[in-house]
């Protein structure tokens, strides 16, 4: 570790990492004080007023007095927040409100961004992504150098006379402290550009040149960012660019599919990749160790945790259990109450537990994005691991993908049809199909008996997909840059049939 970075680890990374250890032993401590800070802090606004926060003593009856929320149980509330109303959900006036990227509405969402949840959630995430890389990599120079992150393509602008809205980075950017952007590229200027293809040209100007350590950002956009930086400079691989890069800090969609094409275009033995799971509505989780994929979830920050099993979503009761009460290898629908006000909020994301001591994380998927046409409880986390094997075993590489059900073709035959954009063709599409399809079936019991013997389900169908084509579809919907993401599976074809149009 050099001699700057071995400072700044020992004055604040390494005793902030002793602190998050208390995770390991402590967890059930910690989050009952997140709980209790949290109500008290919310007990005079109007929500707090509405359930008699002052009144709650216990997690018991916190459950029992606030019902699960979704978007549009919360959204007239976050309207009157946004028309500068104070104390509504949390108190004093919210300005900030991060755009939703989600991409299974079309209509906007707007998630509450107040000044404590930048502090005690985004901005503790980010520098705790550090302290636990600096104890992974502690011949880290990450202080040498700059630190590329790549947000958003819409800078925040004023959508009432009260509030501001953006993308979460550019919130981000816009309340953070100069001292903060002095180890950042690109410049505050360039990165709260709006126009996605321009933004791009005005960081490979602006960072080509320079000595980068580290990346952070989503890995879809960040090849963008890359291949466009090689195309300029002439380079056949990143580490000709940047010479001393050490890290990716990754997020926003499973890396799965990516892994190999950073392989080939970042010609380093010693690359380390480090995912994050960082959202608009908080920061939940970091990787802190390389031979895991889990990450560890953040239990310190403005955010109580709570649980919905999977199959008990969308039941008029269902059963919802606090951290201390999960189960490993059960998949969950999060739901979280936060120093940005949001209560007993689904976030509409799942998670599986793979450790307790600490609490570990995969996230599998997302609420509304699976294929479950036939019974077959198809899921992100199955899509990723099927695809992965696919690509090994046949010397692929997928750029992105969606799939969806084809409910009866002229046939009467059900099948799921993959829309698959290839950055490295398979040896052949028949035998990248067949592994995909038998790996799912090696992984997922409800879909290997619905393609028992080819009743319920007929042999999945792969469409390739000409270049660029996620990328068009995206650019349509003005979706391109920042957390924007492709639907990969979807209980309907209204994605696919439109990605198809495209492709023809």
């Amino acid at each position: 570790m050099d001699f700057i970075t071995g400072i700044a680890n020992n004055v604040y990374f390494a005793p902030r990492y002793r602190r998050i250890e208390r995770y390991a032993t402590q967890a059930t401590d910690i989050q009952e004080q997140v709980l209790r800070r949290l109500i008290h802090k919310a007990a005079h606004t109007e929500w707090g007023g509405k359930y008699d926060y002052t009144s709650i003593k216990n997690y018991a009856q916190f459950t029992e007095r606030l019902p699960i929320q979704t978007y549009e149980e919360v959204k007239g509330w976050v309207e009157r927040a946004r028309q500068g109303e104070k104390n509504v959900l949390w108190p004093g006036v919210t300005r900030w409100f991060a755009k939703s990227s989600g991409t299974t509405n079309d209509k906007s969402k707007f998630i509450p961004v107040t000044s404590d949840s930048i502090q005690d959630t985004h901005y503790r995430g980010g520098k705790d992504a550090i302290a636990l890389y600096l104890h992974i990599n502690p011949k880290s120079h990450f202080s040498t150098g700059k630190s590329l992150v790549l947000g958003g393509s819409h800078a925040p602008n004023l959508t009432t006379n009260h509030s501001l809205v953006g993308d979460l980075s550019a919130i981000l950017i816009e309340n953070m402290p100069s001292a903060g952007m002095f180890l950042r590229v690109p410049s505050k200027q360039t990165a709260l550009m709006e126009h996605f293809e321009l933004k791009m040209e005005a960081i490979a100007q602006e960072t080509m040149h320079r000595n980068v350590v580290s990346l952070s950002g989503v890995p879809s956009w960040m090849l963008v960012l890359i291949k466009h930086i090689l195309a300029k400079t002439g380079k056949q691989t990143l580490d000709q660019v940047w010479p001393n890069l050490e890290v990716f800090f990754h997020g926003g969609v499973a890396f799965t599919p990516y892994r190999e094409q950073f392989k080939q275009i970042i010609n380093k033995q010693d690359m380390l990749y480090v995912e994050t799971y960082n959202a608009s509505e908080g920061y939940f989780a970091t990787q802190n160790d390389l031979g895991d994929p889990a990450m560890l979830l953040m239990i310190d920050y403005g955010i109580f945790y709570e649980f919905i099993p999977l199959d008990e979503v969308g039941k008029e009761n269902p059963k919802i259990v606090p951290l201390w009460d999960v189960e490993l290898g059960k998949n969950y629908a999060m739901v979280i109450s936060t120093s940005a006000g949001l209560w007993r909020y689904m976030i509409g994301d799942t998670v599986k537990f793979t450790c307790k001591d600490p609490y570990k994380i995969v996230i599998t998927g997302r609420t509304k994005h699976f294929i479950n046409a036939f019974g077959e409880e198809l899921i992100v986390d199955n899509a990723e691991k099927g695809l992965a094997k696919a690509c090994a075993e046949t010397g692929a590489l997928v750029a992105e993908y969606s799939a969806a059900p084809v409910f009866m073709d002229e046939n009467a035959k059900c099948r799921h049809q993959w829309l698959i954009e290839f950055a490295q063709m398979p040896d052949s599409i028949d035998h990248f199909a067949k592994v995909l399809d038998d790996t799912l079936k090696t992984i997922n019991s409800d879909y290997e008996a619905k393609r028992q013997n080819n009743l319920a389900l007929q042999p999945l169908e792969i469409i390739v997909a000409r270049k660029n084509l996620f990328h068009d579809w995206l650019n349509g919907k003005g979706k391109l840059g920042g957390q924007h993401k492709i639907p990969r599976l979807s209980n309907t074809r209204e994605y696919i049939e439109e990605m198809l149009k495209l492709n023809n």
